[in-house]
């Protein structure tokens, strides 16, 4: 098995959540995808500090993959400057981390 990685982006919308998700699961970048919201996020952009709604997408998928992930959600994302952010996953279930290989395998 090769290395995971959940990878974690944000957007406005619950929509364009879904969208980023889809996408996302299916280019086969990603194995699943799960959305939170809303989010309150405060951050510093272009000098001034900002607070915004937002939606959270956490998706999981390999080492290998990321490259194709980060792709589909550069592609899709409407922020200028999107959060894609990546963090090993160090251990996970046999089962699970399996069928996370099978279902980013390009096909």
């Amino acid at each position: 098995m090769s290395g995971y990685l959940a990878v974690l982006t944000t957007t406005d919308s619950a929509e364009r959540a879904e969208q980023l998700a889809r996408a996302a699961v299916e280019a086969r970048a990603a194995a699943c995808a799960q959305i939170d919201g809303p989010i309150r996020s405060v951050y510093r952009w272009e000098g001034a500090v900002q607070a915004e709604q937002e939606w959270r997408v956490l998706l999981k998928t390999t080492a290998e993959r990321y490259d194709a992930l980060e792709a589909v959600l550069t592609a899709a994302h409407t922020y200028d400057t999107p959060e894609i952010i990546a963090v090993p996953i160090e251990r996970g279930g046999t089962p699970y981390l399996a069928w996370l290989d099978a279902e980013t395998a390009a096909g």
